[in-house]
């Protein structure tokens, strides 16, 4: 795949400030001008001013100049503009207004860690010993931005924008209602909703076992229980371990880990999964604010008084 990895994320928000301080709360680390890095992949988010909460930029790293002209080429198809120049092509999705940014960039690294020792039936891999899950003390870091998730007024046109024009690849789909596409051997990095008006749903952020999920949430909430969203649980298309936390300006923002990886595409076929299978294999039921977050009405408002 020419495209190789979503690079950064960029979320408009009226309250810049708090938000600000809620992320480095979640474990990102402030890099002045309103960037946040993360362990392994540095400068992966940036907070910037908005009248309402959107997501306003995603930028996708790719291999060559090359890579950034048959990109321009499938958007000029689908009769979207782009300007290019020698190291980014950049574009903005109709619908939704986002900017997308494609840049030359070093493929992201990552050092393997150390796998966690698991008992179970008849398998003793950790004797004589607490869990390591159980002792750790850090406060827990994400290692990188995994996905940003898109509400749209059109969901056709977006999908297209994404996967025949930038050149996302499609992992799953939710029938007549979203769109998991990828830019990276991860399952997902955008997952595109139908929606009645654009909106950031939520950002994804890795950490690295499920222990670092639980102690992620539970360091967020304590003092803090109105932030809790969703979780425990373990979704179906992407087939992580997820945990859902509220910013103060209304995105979500989850901790994951354990997603599907897609080396081959040859051998992957995506699924279209219809109720709740397309949301979450095991945990307690998505609340209804996740479904329909509860300031959709305020955001539908404010975007009529924009345009107008």
């Amino acid at each position: 795949m020419a495209l190789h990895r979503l690079t950064s994320i960029t979320m408009g928000v009226p309250n810049v400030a708090e938000t600000a301080a809620y992320y480095a709360d979640f474990g990102l680390t402030p890099d002045g001008d309103g960037w946040f890095t993360t362990q392994d992949a540095g400068r992966q988010l940036r907070i910037v001013h908005a009248p309402t909460r959107r997501l306003v930029e995603v930028r996708i790293g790719v291999d060559t100049p090359d890579d950034l002209a048959a990109a321009a080429s499938r958007l000029k198809r689908l009769g979207i503009e782009s300007i290019v120049d020698a190291l980014t092509l950049i574009t903005y999705d109709r619908t939704t207004s986002v900017r997308a940014v494609l840049e030359v960039a070093p493929r992201l690294v990552q050092a393997p860690v150390a796998i966690t020792a698991y008992n179970g039936p008849g398998r003793a891999q950790r004797t004589g010993a607490r869990a390591p899950g159980v002792l750790r003390t850090s406060r827990v870091r994400p290692r990188k931005l995994g996905h940003a998730v898109l509400g749209t007024t059109d969901f056709d046109a977006t999908t297209a924008f994404f996967r025949d024009g930038l050149g996302f690849k499609a992992s799953d789909y939710i029938k007549d209602h979203g769109a998991f596409l990828r830019c990276s051997t991860d399952h997902h990095n955008i997952l595109v909703l139908a929606a009645p008006v654009a909106f950031l749903h939520h950002s994804s952020w890795q950490v690295d076992d499920i222990d670092e999920v639980g102690r992620g949430a539970a360091a967020m909430l304590e003092g803090n229980p109105e932030r809790h969203i969703w979780g425990l649980g373990r979704h179906h298309a992407g087939s992580n371990f997820f945990w859902y936390l509220k910013d103060p300006a209304g995105n979500f923002s989850e901790y994951y880990s354990d997603l599907d990886c897609i080396v081959d595409d040859q051998l992957w076929t995506p699924e279209v999964l219809e109720g709740a299978r397309g949301l979450f294999n095991w945990g307690p039921p998505p609340p209804p604010s996740f479904l329909a977050p509860e300031d959709l009405a305020a955001l539908m408002a404010g975007s009529h008084s924009e345009s107008r």
